[in-house]
């Protein structure tokens, strides 16, 4: 291809030099404009770094010499780039305006790219973002903090996490043995029943629980409402909170639940709470305070705003759409 190209502007070149040569020979100043070049510049680069500039002479000769792409053009060859002063404040400004997009999200947007592939810095967090998502799903929680907590452990009728996540059926219900138990150990008919399980992030768990749990201890006994005895369900659903409603009959039940992980946060934990929870309870009855992590919020103001929602609840004797209604 580049060879067909100079041969092109070789038989272009010379068209014109013989033109300019036939002009010249109606002038007085013949001689002087015989000694003048003709300079011609190729459109596209050759090679990444370089161009080639050609040069005529009146006699026919062509000569091609390798210069920079950002050798300066002649005056009377119109230039389409913008000057370098005005690139520079163009892409300062577009710079800044990405990073206050990125200030207001943590959503991955404006990281750019390496022609058609992400760039490697955001290619790697991908990747880590992603990995951590999966040990959460699939992670354990540490029985010290169970220990620490005082709660006892059930199970949904879940065998194992490859059935956890391909029947949500079995998720919602208690196994035989774990209905036993939590009749055996559980206080009947108290005001606020709390169930914490592992569901989609283990992770969450681990990393909130405690501070959560603890708040909202501490901010019903501040209110004088009674807690019943708290425990633990490994592979749970929200749902099950239903079941439990049934065993137990509190006024309230409060599931505090790993939430599925995303790529921005694998340790988010939510808090559902259901007023007198039932088999058949629609999800409509249901409410929620999600995005409980350090980057959402924060696990201790959760706990006390859970405490204040419980008053508000036992007020209304609703939850739900049925509680905004009663509201007003």
């Amino acid at each position: 291809m580049t060879s067909v190209n100079e041969q092109l502007i070789e038989k272009i070149t010379k068209l014109v030099v013989e033109k300019l040569q036939t002009n010249d020979l109606k002038t007085d100043n013949q001689q002087d404009k015989k000694q003048m070049p003709v300079t011609l510049f190729q459109e596209t680069a050759i090679g990444s770094h370089k161009t080639e500039k050609i040069r005529a002479t009146p006699n026919g000769e062509v000569k091609f010499f390798k210069t920079s792409v950002g050798e300066t053009k002649p005056s009377n060859i119109h230039s389409r780039s913008r000057p370098a002063d005005l690139e520079d404040t163009v892409n300062k400004k577009q710079e800044e305006s990405l990073k206050d997009l990125r200030k207001k999200t943590p959503a991955r947007i404006a990281v750019g790219r390496a022609g058609s592939r992400p760039k490697t810095n955001t290619w790697l967090q991908f990747r880590f973002d992603h990995a951590a998502a999966v040990d959460a799903v699939y992670g354990e929680v540490p029985q010290e903090i169970l220990e620490r907590l005082g709660f006892f452990q059930v199970h949904s009728k879940v065998a194992d996490k490859e059935e956890y996540i391909r029947r949500p059926d079995l998720g919602r219900r208690l196994s035989e043995e774990s209905i036993k138990m939590i009749k055996n150990k559980c206080n009947h008919s108290p005001t606020i029943q709390i169930v914490a399980s592992n569901g989609l992030s283990a992770k969450a768990i681990e990393v909130n629980l405690e501070d959560v749990y603890l708040s909202l201890e501490q901010s019903l006994e501040n209110l004088n409402i009674d807690i019943g005895t708290t425990f633990y369900v490994d592979k749970g659903r929200v749902a099950l909170m239903d079941e439990i409603g049934e065993l137990l009959q509190p006024d309230i039940v409060i599931m505090l639940i790993g939430e599925r992980p995303g790529l921005v946060s694998a340790e988010s934990l939510s808090a559902y709470v259901c007023y007198k929870p039932r088999m058949g309870t629609i999800e409509a009855d249901r409410m929620v305070v999600s995005n409980i992590h350090k980057g959402g919020i924060p696990p201790v103001e959760a706990g006390a705003y859970l405490g204040t929602l419980m008053q508000k609840i036992l007020k209304y004797e609703a939850s739900g759409v049925s509680l905004v209604e009663k509201e007003g």
